[in-house]
């Protein structure tokens, strides 16, 4: 369905603007007037915009979760409760898509059906374990599930995020504080050294070698990287093998690597676990969970489980053939397949990791910290003997 953007006048006339998914401008106005708004203009948005369109943030479908959830549980009917969202909504893009249930049930889909026309907001998972919970009467817990759920996918996404900053920044600090040197400072130290009229040492003459290059090519400098984070995303992104064997690359990394892993088992084992005791069928919660783990080898082993339980094989046997799954998942999986307590037995897999991941950052960031300030010291050391030491070399022959 298009997306539009308008601006309308409320009962109070005072303009609004925002989007709004419909056919036709016929549509969105008859859609506006639902939400007591005349339509003063509209016009679908174009590709670029949309490209550009910022998607939900967790915490708003959190607090959607959770305020959907209480409404539910105290007996008030889902199209009142998710009227009474709309309207105490701030985010303007987020309240658009509750309007758009509301219509969509008033034209007599469920839930689910409604939320399936927005896939970027409610993704493949969210919109089964909805679907579960209509079926099963269950909606309620779901939808608590579904928030204790959000809030761990955000502290993960916080676990990541530092795992990634803070190198990040003090390796742009470190690349900042090289190019300073390099392009200010050694210039001006070069006809100094130069002049005392000695053969210059190896280290420096490399130094004043790297010097001229960054200064003569230093735009060039500044766009490899650039180029090559491009050409590197669009061959992933046209070449599924590419995509493959980078993201078994990634997986392999010296102690991201394992991080990695553990962060895809944890939200393989959270999201199969919360599936499962929504009362999904284990092949369907297979299928789901391949679309939410974020990389492919993982996805390619768990297509291979999908295959091998279709075949007939247990749960257990068919995690363990792929060759993927640690001991301790396997281990778990046998005991709640035995138990009949499968879900219980992820989500005890799914805190481990999680745990295990926690204290795994601060570990590697305690390490980081170290490496970065020895590179930049061997760095600053390298300059300093680079320039210094033919000076001292010509101080020295003047005292003897």
């Amino acid at each position: 369905m298009p997306l539009f953007n308008y601006r309308a006048i409320d009962s109070d006339g005072r303009a609004v603007a925002g989007r709004l998914d419909a056919m036709n401008l016929i549509d969105l106005e008859m859609r506006l007037k639902r939400m007591e708004l005349d339509l003063v203009d509209g016009a679908p948005v174009s590709a670029r915009h949309l490209f550009g369109a910022k998607n939900i943030p967790r915490r708003e479908l959190i607090h959607f979760c959770f305020h959907l959830e209480h409404l539910v549980r105290v007996g008030v009917p889902i199209l009142d409760g998710l009227a009474d969202l709309r309207d105490s909504l701030e985010n303007p893009r987020f309240r658009e898509i509750i309007a758009s249930l509301v219509e969509g049930i008033e034209g007599g889909q469920t839930l689910s059906q409604a939320m399936e026309a927005h896939p970027r907001v409610f993704g493949k998972v969210f919109v089964s374990l909805i679907r579960a919970g209509e079926a099963s009467g269950r909606l309620p817990e779901v939808l608590r599930n579904l928030t204790d759920t959000l809030k761990w996918e955000d502290e993960l996404a916080s676990q990541t995020k530092k795992l990634a900053m803070y190198p990040a920044f003090v390796g742009a600090i470190v690349v900042a504080a090289t190019f300073f040197l390099m392009i200010y400072m050694v210039p001006q130290l070069k006809q100094f050294v130069k002049n005392m009229g000695q053969v210059l040492p190896p280290q420096t003459r490399a130094l004043f070698f790297v010097s001229d290059l960054l200064v003569a090519y230093w735009y060039v400098a500044l766009a490899i990287p650039v180029v090559l984070f491009v050409g590197i995303r669009l061959l992933l992104g046209a070449n599924p093998l590419a995509r493959l064997r980078f993201d078994g690359l990634k997986l392999r990394l010296p102690l991201i690597g394992e991080i990695l892993r553990k962060i895809v088992l944890s939200r393989f084992a959270n999201t199969f676990a919360l599936l499962y005791s929504s009362g999904i069928p284990i092949l369907d919660a297979v299928r789901t969970t391949q679309h939410v783990v974020g990389n492919l080898v993982v996805q390619r082993g768990l297509e291979r489980v999908e295959q091998l339980i279709g075949e007939g094989q247990n749960v257990t046997s068919a995690f363990q053939r792929t060759g993927f799954f640690p001991p301790l998942v396997i281990r778990m999986l046998r005991v709640g397949e035995s138990t009949g307590a499968l879900d219980d037995a992820l989500a005890n897999v799914s805190y481990f990791y999680n745990r295990d991941v926690r204290e795994s950052v601060e570990k590697v960031q305690q390490l980081i910290e170290p490496m970065l300030t020895l590179l930049l010291g061997s760095l600053l050391g390298w300059i300093m003997l680079s320039v210094l030491g033919p000076v001292y070399d010509v101080i020295s022959r003047i005292q003897t």
